[in-house]
């Protein structure tokens, strides 16, 4: 379908080489755009790359430190640079912790929120710049449904994932006048490689598929549909909104 269609479109998505960065990426080249992975290792990288140029479309990979503002700025300008502009932006990297308030240190702290809100923030900044010049974009935040209701043990990423939630309104107002949109998804809990074994245990699982309404966890690819939405001209009177693919959470 023509709306849904990305043909031609550059999108970059962090923590693009595992997971529901992976996943995303894959669903935005399928969807026709050129896509660039961005994340810490190299060889996943290039498997993720590999994976998009079967499809058909053209990919990158790059290593970049994503709390470093220096090196966020110089990877927009090398995607700028080599692909010629920036349509889509996937802010998707980010770490969590689980441990009780109590327990939580500084560094531990100051760990979440750097790559959670203070690099996506100016992750968005960089790339904003060129979307302003093109007079068009795209931004997606993920945040979570940690961000729009309280959980037991995660209290700095749930402070984090509500930042992001807010942070994307308030993006969303200053920019619309750019042509930018500015949105974000908020999961539940997905399974993947990473959190495989933490969600596999027993009673973790029956306190996750008990609060949620489907009754099971979610699947990477599940957000594809939100993701492609949010990325095209089918979202193009939508901006400052969270989509929560969550399988019923918050509906409780």
């Amino acid at each position: 379908m023509k709306l849904f269609d990305l043909t031609n479109k550059v999108a970059i998505v962090t923590g693009g080489n595992r997971g529901l960065g992976r996943s995303m990426a894959l669903a935005l080249a399928e969807a026709g755009a050129d896509v660039v992975i961005v994340g810490r290792d190299e060889q996943l990288n290039q498997q993720v790359v590999e994976e998009i140029e079967r499809l058909g479309k053209k990919a990158l990979g790059l290593s970049v430190n994503l709390r470093d503002v220096e090196a966020i700025n110089n990877m927009i300008l090398m995607v700028k640079d080599q692909f010629g502009k920036v349509d889509i932006l996937v802010n998707n990297a980010g770490v969590s912790t689980t441990k009780f308030a109590l327990e939580v240190t500084e560094q531990e702290w100051e760990q979440i929120m750097d790559l959670n809100v203070k690099s996506l923030f100016f992750c968005c900044q960089a790339a904003a710049k060129v979307m302003k010049e093109q007079g068009s974009g795209n931004i997606i935040n993920i945040a979570s449904v940690a961000g729009a209701v309280g959980d037991v043990g995660i209290s700095p990423y749930t402070a984090s994932k509500a930042a992001v939630i807010n942070l994307t309104r308030s993006l969303a107002l200053e920019w619309a006048k750019f042509g930018i949109n500015v949105n974000a998804i908020g999961p539940a809990y997905i399974k993947t490689d990473m959190n495989r074994d933490a969600l596999e245990n027993e009673n973790t699982f029956k306190k996750i598929t008990g609060k949620t309404a489907l009754k099971r966890l979610g699947q990477p690819q599940e957000l594809s549909g939100a993701i492609i939405l949010l990325a095209s001209d089918a979202s193009s009177y939508m901006t400052g909104q969270t989509i929560y693919v969550d399988g019923g959470w918050l509906a409780q």
